[in-house]
C-alpha cells in the first residue's frame, strides 16, 4: 500500500471556544462534514487529528460520530491533552484521555499528544499509565522545542517508551522547527514530524489576497489579512510552480512540506480539500523549486508564529 503522508485536521470542526467559528470563521456541523469524512476514507486518508480543546470537545464529538461508522482498524485517531484545561479533568492526563475516548467512541487512541510544553516535568509522566494499559498506542509532543522534546523523551525512556512524533507549526512562512534543529533531531531518532498550519490557515492557498481577504471577523482574518499583500509574490510562485505539475498553489505548499520530510496536517472542511491533499503528496518538487519557494518566503519578512507557541531557535 502506498504510504500516506497526510493527516487530516479537525480544528475547524464544530463551534465553541477555540472552535471553527471563532478561529476560522467557519460554521460547520456533522451533516456538512460527513461527505468530507467519506471522501477521505475513499482516498485512503484515514489518519485524523483533533484535540479536546477544539470547540471544547465539539470536534472530537463530530469525528467520533463518523468513526463509529467504520471498522476501528481502518482509521487512525489522534487527539491531545491540553494543560491549560487540565483542571477540568482533575489535572489528570489519563482522565482527559478517557473523556476523549468516550467522545471518539473508541477504547484506545492511536496517538496521544501533550499539546504544549507548559510543564514538561509535570505532564509527560501522565502518558506512561496510558501506554502501559494500551489505552494509547503511541505518544507525541506538540509545540515543543528541541530541549523540551529531549526531556520528554528521557522521561518516557525510563519506562521503555519514547516520543513517537512531534507536531509543530511548520510552513514556508514559519520554519523555526527546521532552524532550531527539531527536524534533524526527529530524523536522527526515527520520530515522525507532523507539520501543522502548512497552508497558514488558508493564507498560502492562493485563494486569498488583499482584494479577496479572509473572513474579517475570524481570528485568522485578523492575523493574516494585514499581511496578504506581502505574501502575494510567494503565492504567485506557488501557483507558477504548481502549474508545471497541474496542481494548485495549496497543493504545491503541501508538496513542499512532504519534500522536507514532514507529514503535513491539513485542515479539511470540504471534499476538495481531501482530494487535493491526496494528489499533492505524490508530487515531487526538485531542489531548485524548493529553494525558489523558500527564497520567496524569506523575502516576505512575515512571521506567523502563533500566540500559543514559543520559538524553536
Amino acid at each position: 500500500m502506498k504510504k500516506n503522508n497526510i493527516t487530516l485536521g479537525t480544528w475547524s470542526w464544530g463551534a465553541g471556544a477555540a472552535g471553527g467559528d471563532q478561529v476560522f470563521g467557519n460554521h460547520t456541523d456533522a451533516a456538512q462534514l460527513k461527505p468530507v469524512f467519506d471522501a477521505a476514507m475513499r482516498e485512503g486518508l484515514n489518519r485524523w487529528d483533533t484535540a479536546t480543546v477544539y470547540g471544547m470537545g465539539a470536534s472530537e464529538e463530530i469525528l467520533g460520530t463518523f468513526a463509529r461508522g467504520v471498522n476501528r482498524g481502518e482509521i487512525e485517531l489522534s487527539t491531545k491533552f491540553t494543560p491549560q484545561i487540565a483542571e477540568l479533568y482533575a489535572n489528570s492526563v489519563e482522565k482527559m484521555a478517557e473523556a476523549s475516548m468516550k467522545r471518539l467512541g473508541t477504547d484506545y487512541i492511536d496517538i496521544y499528544w501533550i499539546h504544549n510544553p507548559m510543564d514538561v516535568e509535570r505532564w509527560t509522566p501522565g502518558l506512561l499509565p496510558l501506554l502501559k494499559s494500551g489505552k494509547v498506542r503511541r505518544v507525541g509532543v506538540s509545540n515543543h522545542n528541541i530541549e523540551e522534546i529531549k526531556r520528554a523523551n528521557a522521561i518516557l525512556e525510563t519506562e521503555g517508551f519514547k516520543v513517537n512524533a512531534v507536531q509543530n507549526h511548520y510552513s514556508l512562512l514559519y520554519r523555526s522547527s527546521e532552524r532550531g534543529g527539531v527536524l534533524d533531531y526527529c530524523k536522527e531518532h526515527d520520530i515522525e514530524f507532523w507539520a501543522y498550519m502548512v497552508l497558514e490557515q488558508g493564507a498560502l492557498s492562493g485563494r486569498y489576497s488583499a482584494r479577496n481577504p479572509l473572513p474579517a471577523e475570524s481570528d485568522r482574518g485578523r492575523k493574516y489579512n494585514p499581511v496578504l499583500d506581502k505574501i502575494e509574490r510567494l503565492t504567485a510562485g506557488l501557483s507558477e510552480i504548481g502549474s508545471r505539475y497541474g496542481i494548485s498553489a495549496s497543493q504545491t505548499a503541501i508538496a513542499w512540506a512532504v519534500a522536507k520530510g514532514t507529514m503535513p496536517l491539513i485542515g479539511a472542511t470540504k471534499e476538495k480539500h481531501v482530494v487535493e491533499a491526496a494528489q499533492a503528496q505524490s508530487v515531487i518538487l526538485d531542489k531548485d523549486e524548493i529553494e525558489q519557494l523558500e527564497s520567496l518566503a524569506d523575502q516576505t519578512g512575515v512571521d506567523t508564529r502563533g500566540n500559543w507557541e514559543h520559538g524553536m531557535e
